[in-house]
């Protein structure tokens, strides 16, 4: 903050201007962070009911629609991929489809809501002063709510398919865990970059669709050729979609290297996001 000088001499007159300008990139203290965080967990939780109010997911139309979406699209590819092949496939496959696509659906909306949380969130940002963080956990915490109404559906289509039922389907659950770290991430990461390029959000439905089809869930992991599962290493979610399926479909504990594999992939994706959303919270306010 500078004052204006002419001639030597300081106008009466003027004004202090402060400017505001962007931050360099800084890590706060992790301890407080977490603290922060920590002690604002009913934000968060209040962000979620709020979001859930906003997209209708307290109706019984709401609810309709979050199991309709989904079970649509995995009946929808189960007859493309019923055409493409000589024999088509049976309930088993049907149960492995709607398991996947489910947990990708999870994914994605995570993802995407993810990425607009923060610019969506302008007037709270400059107005209120708390952990920018809690923004895109919040956007994947509601993402789990609605992906919640989803398991019943799909026990139903299980036990139609006469797949196993035991205790090894509590191999999901760390599964599941993994799935939600790694969106978490992905989600923080994009809900930073969205800040500076604000296309993102317009650009991600598109690099999702890809990433459908670059999983295994329209197809098995071991149906694909050996050619092409080097090119596969690369996409994060085929350890724990592999290991999802392993567990649902296959009736047994998932290999431990999918399990661990994913676990790396998830906590990354987790430092990655995390410690450049953190390092870039402060000028948002700035940037919006």
């Amino acid at each position: 903050m500078k004052a204006l000088v002419r001639s030597g001499r300081t106008p009466a007159s003027s004004v202090p201007v402060q400017v505001y300008t962007p931050q360099r990139m800084r890590l706060p203290r992790p301890g407080s962070y977490l603290s922060d965080l920590w002690d604002r967990r009913h934000f968060a939780t209040h962000l979620v009911r709020t979001q859930l109010r906003a997209q209708q997911s307290g109706t019984v139309f709401g609810q309709l629609w979050l199991i309709i979406n989904p079970l649509m699209l995995a009946l929808i590819y189960y007859v493309l991929v019923n055409i493409l092949r000589e024999r088509g496939r049976g309930a088993d496959f049907l149960a492995h489809l709607t398991a996947c696509i489910f947990a990708f659906h999870l994914v994605s909306t995570s993802v995407t809501s993810g990425a607009k949380s923060v610019v969506r969130s302008g007037k709270l940002i400059l107005n209120t002063a708390f952990p920018r963080s809690l923004l895109p956990i919040a956007a994947v915490l509601t993402a789990f709510v609605r992906f919640l109404p989803t398991l019943p559906v799909y026990a139903a289509i299980h036990v139609y398919a006469g797949l196993p039922v035991g205790p090894h389907l509590l191999w999901a659950l760390p599964v599941l865990v993994e799935l939600l770290v790694f969106a978490l991430g992905v989600g923080l990461l994009v809900a930073a970059l969205q800040v500076y390029f604000r296309d993102l959000s317009n650009f991600l439905p598109y690099v999702m669709r890809l990433w459908l089809y670059a999983s295994p869930i329209l197809y098995f992991l071991a149906e694909v050729p050996k050619g092409v599962k080097p090119f596969l290493a690369w996409n994060p979610l085929v350890p724990m979609l592999a290991a999802w399926s392993e567990v649902l479909h296959d009736g047994n504990a998932p290999q431990v290297g999918h399990l661990l594999q994913g676990a790396a992939w998830a906590v990354g994706a987790l430092l990655v996001g995390g410690l450049f959303f953190v390092s870039r919270e402060r000028e948002f306010a700035v940037r919006l």
